[in-house]
């Protein structure tokens, strides 16, 4: 009986009483494929326009397609795509090293298969189970609280889209985005007058150098909402600021708010009809 080959790293398998006298050089081989597949690294230039490459599979023999990690090389001027034979299941981690704003897919023949975008000169996790290529990375997190974030060579996160100077990276435990930080009163421009309705959420810096005037809280504020006011000139204990109610309690009372203080600064925020608006300081 004839020696045959194993199914993905295509070792030769000698059969009793075959193969006299070589047992130890196709063993050596076979020793260095399984070195290649554990260990091996190797890079494959794919230069060139629009084509296919196929990585080598060679029975009994060391092939560029056996190595754990292939680089892949050269000027492309065309889309690329590379792949393996189909059955073959193994674990990569391929690196796109080519030169040019082209993509490079790795798949099997017949399947499906990973692809490096244009602008994508990272590394990948891969594998083959046989009918497709699965980029590892893709799989869903864990469930939890070990949920990760995975980066590219060149520092970028992957799958998230970079935001912009002074921007936060915040999560909903689904999904992850950069955004602007939240959390503090939006400041407006100095108000000589009622804004028609102070907004939750703004700040107010009050000028009443030309007279005492009135703001007026929201119509229906719900829990948390927030207004921060500021005496502009410090003139609050001569020209009063007057914060109207809108029907609503200002400390439990049904009464509005005057502010005679010079230089005051405080922030109201609605709790619930009984308390209604409650002084967070003054």
């Amino acid at each position: 009986m004839a020696s045959s080959y194993s199914a993905d790293l295509k070792l030769e398998l000698m059969a009793t009483g075959e193969k006299s006298g070589l047992w130890g050089d196709i063993t050596n081989t076979n020793l260095n494929i399984v070195q290649q597949a554990i260990a091996g690294y190797e890079e494959v230039s794919i230069a060139g326009g629009v084509q296919t490459t196929a990585l080598t599979f060679s029975n009994g023999l060391v092939s560029n397609g056996k190595n754990a990690v292939i680089k892949f090389t050269g000027t492309i001027t065309g889309n690329q795509t590379v792949t393996i034979p189909d059955s073959i299941e193994k674990v990569y981690v391929i690196e796109n090293g080519t030169v040019g704003a082209f993509s490079v897919e790795f798949k099997t023949v017949s399947g499906t298969g990973v692809t490096f975008a244009a602008a994508d000169k990272g590394q990948k996790f891969l594998y083959s189970n046989g009918t497709n290529v699965v980029d590892i990375a893709l799989a869903s997190p864990p469930g939890g609280s070990d949920k990760q974030i995975q980066f590219n060579d060149n520092g970028a996160f992957g799958g998230i889209t970079m935001g912009t100077t002074g921007q936060v990276l915040t999560t909903d435990g689904t999904t992850a985005s950069f955004g602007d930080i939240s959390g503090g009163a939006a400041w407006q421009a100095v108000i000589t007058a009622d804004p028609a309705n102070a907004v939750a959420g703004y700040g107010y810096f009050c000028n009443t150098t030309g007279g005492a005037f009135t703001v007026t809280l929201p119509t229906s504020p719900v829990l948390g909402d927030f207004i921060s006011f500021i005496d502009y000139a410090g003139t609050f204990d001569t020209n009063n600021l007057t914060i109207a109610r809108n029907g609503k309690n200002i400390q439990g009372t049904a009464a509005d708010l005057t502010v005679a203080t010079e230089r005051a600064g405080f922030t109201l925020i609605f709790v619930d009809d009984t308390q209604g608006w409650l002084l967070q300081n003054n």
